[in-house]
Formats: C-alpha cells, structure tokens, sequence
C-alpha cells in the first residue's frame, strides 16, 4: 500500500449512492451515478437513513486520488476519479451542488460512487438535477479542501505587525514557526455559502490561548505543542482540523449567508501566526491546484516548488479513542504542562 504524506490526506463527509434514488424521471428507482448515466430533470430522493460517513483520501496518480488506511469508508488503496459536480434544486428553488467521486478496483471496473453535497442533505428530501458539470469539479473540490483564513483575521507579520489577512500583498514578509520571514508567494480568494462543509468555525477568544476570535475553514489545521501528553500521541507537536474543535460553546460552526476565504501560498507549507494562533498556510498539491495560478502549477509539475511535509502529528491519524472530553480543555491543559 502506498505511504501517504499526512499533510496531504483530508477526509471528505461523503454518502453512498444508495442514499440518493431516482423518485421520478427515466432513470426511476437508480441510485445516483457518475455524469455519462444521468438525465437531467430525473427527481431524486434522500433516504431517511441517509448519513455522511468520512472517505479519508490522499493524490494518487494521474490526476486521481487514493483512499488512505484511515478512512471508514471505502477500500485503503483504491483509485478514486472525481467525476463531476452536479447541481440539484429543490421544491423552494435552493439550489445544492454535489460532487461525485467514483471508487475503481485495479482493472478500473466501478466499485463505488460516493456523493459529497456542499450544502447540507436532509433526509427525505426530494431533489431535481438541473445541471452536470464536468470540467468544474476540481476546481469545487479545491475550493472545498483548501485551508483558508477569513476577512479581518490578523497575521502577524515579520516586524511583530498585526495585518488583517484581506490587506496582505504579495512579497509580503511574514513571521513563520520554522523559518522566520517568509515571502507571501501567492494570496487567493473565494466566496462560499457558510452553510454545511462549507460553514467556517468560530474559536472564541481565550480557547485556545487565542487574544481575539479566529474564523478558519473547518479543515484548516491548528498547531499545537504539548507540554504534556493530554491526548496520548505519543508526540508534542500536533496539527488538529478546526472541525475536530468544535464543542458547541467555545468552538462552534458560524452557518448562514456567505463567507469570504483567504488562502495563503508560500515557496513551502508553514505554520503562521493568526490572532495569535498557529495555523498553516496551504499546501500546494493535486487538491489545490485546479484553484492556483497557471505559474505556480507549472512550478509543481516541474518540481522547482516543492511542499515538503513537516515533522507534525496529524490529529486525524492518531490511532487513539478521542473521548468525550471537550478537546479545547484538553489542548490548553496540555500546552501549559
């Protein structure tokens, strides 16, 4: 089986095909499928024991993704091609775009089609397919992935400053953990609905140490050093997703209207500092590529820049039983010793 770079995995809230069926249309009673088996205006229905279980993916080759050994769903090791993003609407005229990844064995016969909404599924719900987009989905997918702080969040900068991240400009010097100014390579922005996936996560002031509140995307990476081993790791230093945070007090999902995303792009993945916080910047590879400048990728495929993965322990792969405990309490018992 394949060694993944632990920065490289994400896990992906993803649903069966089987939790998606055909109520009306031509393709009455079929599970939803991959775009060249799907007819517009068929209707379908989300089953009500429809869940979102985690597909832990990492790139593969040629532009594909392998599912990593710490995934609950799917075969470790398999190939999987993300197909297309479609789009469904409802009976009130929301729309919901969806992304379809399909599971392939080794003679590339289909194994699986999973579903990733970007907008939440409700049970029971029926959804009109109004559009099949193939040559965006990549691009949705990075969208998706991509860490990314929001407007207002203030970076420290080399000289101790503190800047809002929409007022930074490339060539910008930047306080990093491992190798003290840095130049801003590439700064990116996108708008996205705050609802489901999407909603970014709200750290109050003083959870984690923090002098402000912090807004990031759910799978932005916080780092923390352990004084003392509260969780079990084994390590002291810790990369954890903001969505790991969330406890419905402190740590909590800020869902409705619109949020505006900032990404930030060095020679190298860094650790920054934002409201006082250490928080990485992104990681150029397959995931984010579709969303970076033709130059910069170009860079990539050429090998001139190279993301290399840092010493740290990925949260997301620690082979203990997180508990019931609030992991804020925990990480801030854990910093102080």
């Amino acid at each position: 089986m394949n060694d993944f770079s632990p920065s490289s995995i994400f896990r992906l809230p993803v649903y069966r095909s089987s939790a998606m069926v055909v109520s009306h249309g031509a393709n009455l009673g079929d599970c939803l499928s991959f775009a060249d088996e799907l007819v517009l205006d068929d209707t379908y229905f989300v089953r009500p024991a429809a869940r979102a279980t985690r597909l832990a993916l990492a790139p593969g080759d040629n532009g594909t993704f392998a599912i990593t050994g710490n995934t609950e769903i799917g075969h470790p090791g398999a190939t999987i091609h993300l197909d297309s993003c479609l789009t469904f609407m409802s009976i009130h005229g929301i729309t919901t775009e969806v992304l379809v990844l399909v599971e392939v064995d080794e003679d590339g016969d289909v194994v699986e089609i999973y579903a990733l909404p970007l907008a939440p599924l409700q049970p029971k719900q029926e959804l009109v397919l109004v559009g099949v987009d193939t040559d965006n989905a990549r691009a949705k997918l990075g969208e998706f992935a991509c860490v990314s702080f929001t407007r207002g969040t203030r970076i420290t900068m080399a000289t101790g400053e503190q800047r809002r991240v929409e007022d930074l400009r490339v060539g910008d010097r930047v306080l990093t953990r491992d190798d003290g100014a840095q130049e801003l390579r590439w700064i990116g922005q996108t708008t996205a609905r705050a609802v489901g996936e999407f909603a970014p996560v709200h750290i109050a002031a003083g959870a984690l140490h923090n002098a402000d509140d912090l807004v990031v995307s759910p799978e932005h990476r916080l780092f923390v050093y352990q004084r003392s081993d509260e969780l079990g790791a084994g390590r002291a230093e810790l990369l954890i997703k903001a969505r790991d945070l969330v406890n419905g007090t402190t740590v909590t999902r800020t869902d409705g209207g619109f949020v505006e995303y900032y990404q930030l792009l060095f020679d190298d993945h860094q650790i920054v500092y934002a409201e006082g916080i250490a928080a990485e910047t992104l990681l150029a590879d397959l995931r984010s590529s579709a969303i970076l400048p033709e130059d910069v990728v170009a860079q990539m495929r050429a090998g001139t820049l190279r993301h290399s993965d840092r010493s740290y322990l990925d949260f997301d792969l620690l082979p203990v039983a997180k508990g019931d405990e609030d992991l804020t309490v925990a990480l801030r018992r854990a910093s102080t010793g």
